[in-house]
């Protein structure tokens, strides 16, 4: 195509079209990474009260209170570096919303205990595939020192195959036990002690859902 037909072929109509998009598309990442943003932060994820649980627990840290004054956030540990990665986990999230919305009621603190195994249990699978990546956003392996003598030589010699979750977890939220250890019966007992309910109410309650 000579320089004269591809000059003739810009016409006003296709000029237009071509600035329309370009402008449609730029806001459109703009309105994502934002999106990003907002859906990343603390207060939109506690502004369901079920998270509120989930939020006493991560104050108490150090992940929230750290002598370096470095404070993780929700989406720094639960969503994944990068637009587009981190647009799939909000939209993999939106499950939970639903569930909030038309599941048990996790507002109730005693169903949000008897659930909270389940939770944990998936978010440490979400952490394992992922190879604790946002973890490791904020965490060097190479230069974890720790304050016994033998945490680099640990993390230096005894992590082949591991990925940090495998280790460390129960650090921020509530205390789940290993999956591989849990025992739904004896956290029933635990939540009816906790809650001052008769024995068999969790299993009922559980069943009512």
């Amino acid at each position: 195509m000579s320089r004269s037909a591809s000059l003739r072929f810009i016409t006003r109509p296709v000029l237009i079209a071509l600035v329309v998009g370009g402008l449609s598309g730029a806001a459109l990442m703009v309105f994502l990474i934002e999106f990003d943003r907002v859906t990343s932060t603390n207060g939109f994820c506690v502004s369901c009260h079920s998270m509120s649980y989930a939020e006493q627990g991560y104050r108490r840290t150090t992940h929230y209170e750290s002598a370096s004054g470095v404070r993780a956030s929700c989406g720094d540990c639960h969503v994944s570096e990068g637009l587009f990665p981190a647009l799939w986990d909000h939209l993999v999230g939106g499950k939970d919303l639903i569930k909030q919305l038309f599941g048990p009621d996790y507002d109730d603190p005693v169903i949000n205990q008897l659930h909270l195994p389940e939770a944990a249990f998936r978010a440490r699978a979400w952490f394992r595939a992922r190879d604790s990546a946002t973890c490791q956003r904020c965490h060097v392996q190479e230069a974890i020192q720790g304050k016994r003598a033998n945490t680099a030589s640990i993390h230096r010699d005894e992590t082949d195959g591991k990925t940090c979750i495998d280790c460390h977890y129960n650090l921020v939220h509530r205390h789940v036990p290993d999956e591989r250890t849990f025992k739904r019966a004896a956290w029933n007992r635990m939540v009816e002690a906790s809650f001052g309910l008769q024995p068999g109410a969790a299993a009922q309650l559980m069943r009512a859902d």
